[in-house]
């Protein structure tokens, strides 16, 4: 397997450049990395020391672990937005030219969205792999072997989980694994190469991934079931059953093994679905830490969940910027599967309906908005076991065992408050699938995942390109989905700064 043997440039300030560009707040971080742990070692006859002691480790480990909450836009916004509105749970929400083209698919390689995501994505892995890289060499050798094997676990979580995104919404992407040297007058054609990497093959990016996560499945430290936001066992067993269930790195039996292995880390549903993402009335907090999360993010005073203003009126301050029209609006088709199943209580966790002063996809006096994320404080939820364990399910009914799977699905249903799958339902391997997949639609809805489960299962022409007709809600379709349609194309800005760069068929 070829990986390549460098970074992009300037990464160690991109992604806190780039924070400009977008809709953000103002933040002061606290413990972030920066520049000024790098020095030079003279015991060491001027061996680059990039962390010079064990508080520089510790800071750059904080630094990654505040990704998933300070950078919300490509952790959460985005991905809401290619996952929902770009399939069928969700219209975009807004007129922006730059979200519009994920309901009519009308994507291309300017997309602002896209090149943000890409930078930022590339941005953070690096940062990952500066740790991991250089963990090893900390200048007061105070770490020791078995500290350094959990700081680097964890860092490959992350990287692991940056790459996952990536080759699932590129497929061809730079597959980075360790730092570029200085460019100088003697090594500037080398440097070049290194600076400005071709792509890795798809199987090359989940070959990479899969190693990083296995690294961490035996070093990254054991589930905190009182601290979900760790980078855990936990989490890589997690993604483990999740990439297992690509279509690159299919191994059905991993998949169940991965997700067996969450059961027993003490992952498990929580009796009551609403308090997942229900908040307190007085305190506008969430449950935190149930024992169905898996990895989330907290937000609490004075690190605000910005987000929850992007989709709709915060519970805890509902004129917040809400004067203009929201992200990720649910759909009248979502709503239509919800209501065929009778599933009330997963629909009111979804979507909410109140006034407003736009009328783009509802009438302004009664708007339907996304409800998962419905205060400042909400968490942000990466990944929880009922994903697991309906990827379980998806496994059993792949091998055969549709008894197996229909079971799992029941339980997910009986959780929700609604009658087991109808006998028409597990009638055969195809109708059984299907019915997976409207499971997993309603369970997960605006969890960033209905985008996914459509590419995993080839099913993204037969259900998006007859959406339009059922939905007249969605702005026209541009084009239909084919063949090319299951990647996003690289953005035309990243091809435009490196030559090595291809782009994605069919843009």
């Amino acid at each position: 397997m070829k990986i390549k043997n460098m970074i992009y440039p300037a990464v160690a300030g991109l992604s806190l450049a780039l924070l400009a560009t977008g809709c953000s707040l103002d933040y002061d971080p606290l413990d972030t990395y920066s520049d000024v742990t790098e020095g030079v070692d003279d015991s060491k006859e001027g061996e680059e020391v990039v962390f010079k002691d064990r508080a520089s480790v510790e800071s750059a480990m904080t630094a990654l672990y505040k990704k998933i909450t300070d950078q919300q836009e490509h952790w959460y916004l985005d991905q809401l937005l290619i996952a929902d509105s770009h399939a069928d749970n969700a219209y975009v929400g807004t007129t922006g030219a730059e979200v519009v083209p994920y309901e009519d698919n009308s994507i291309e390689g300017s997309n602002s969205v896209i090149k943000r995501d890409w930078d930022r994505f590339l941005g953070d892995a690096a940062q990952a792999t500066k740790l991991i890289q250089n963990i090893d060499k900390v200048g007061d050798n105070s770490l020791s072997a078995a500290e350094i094997n959990s700081y680097s676990a964890q860092a490959k979580i992350l990287r692991a989980m940056i790459w996952f995104d990536m080759v699932r919404l590129w497929g061809t992407i730079p597959v980075i694994t360790t730092s570029a040297g200085d460019i100088t007058a003697e090594n500037v054609e080398e440097m070049y190469v290194a600076y400005f990497p071709e792509q890795n093959t798809p199987q090359e990016a989940y070959a990479a991934i899969e190693a990083d996560l296995l690294f961490a499945a035996q070093y990254a430290p054991d589930v905190n079931q009182a601290d979900k936001t760790l980078f855990t066992k936990g989490v890589a067993h997690a993604f483990l059953a999740k990439i297992y269930a690509e279509k690159y790195l299919r191994d059905y039996d991993k998949v169940i093994q991965y997700a067996d292995l969450c059961a027993a880390d003490g992952y498990d549903l929580v009796e009551d679905y609403s308090t997942l993402f229900a908040v307190d009335p007085v305190s506008f907090e969430p449950q935190r830490n149930t024992k169905e999360a898996i990895l989330e993010g907290h937000f609490v005073t004075g690190s605000g969940n910005w987000c929850s203003w992007m989709f709709g009126a915060p519970v805890d301050n509902p004129n917040l910027n809400f004067s203009w029209a929201k992200w990720v609006t649910p759909s009248r088709d979502l709503t239509r599967l919800f209501n065929q199943n009778g599933d009330t209580k997963r629909y009111n966790e979804a979507v909410a309906f109140y006034p407003c002063t736009w009328s783009n996809y509802y009438p302004a006096d009664n708007y339907a908005f996304m409800n998962k994320c419905r205060s400042s404080y909400s968490s942000l939820i990466k990944c929880r076991y009922a994903d697991i364990l309906l990827l379980k399910a998806e496994a059993l009914i792949q091998k055969g065992d549709l008894a197996g799977g229909a079971a799992i699905i029941d339980r997910i249903r009986q959780r929700a408050g609604i009658l087991p799958l109808q006998a028409d339902k597990k009638s055969s391997q195809e109708a059984l699938l299907n019915a997976l997949l409207d499971e997993r639609r309603m369970e997960l809805a605006f969890e960033g995942q209905r985008w996914f489960d459509l590419c995993r299962l080839d099913k993204v022409e037969e259900v998006m390109n007859a959406v339009y007709a059922k939905d007249p809600g969605r702005h026209a379709q541009r084009a239909p989905f084919n063949q090319y349609s299951y990647l996003l194309p690289i953005p035309q800005g990243a091809i435009d700064q490196n030559s090595n760069l291809k782009q994605n068929p069919g843009y």
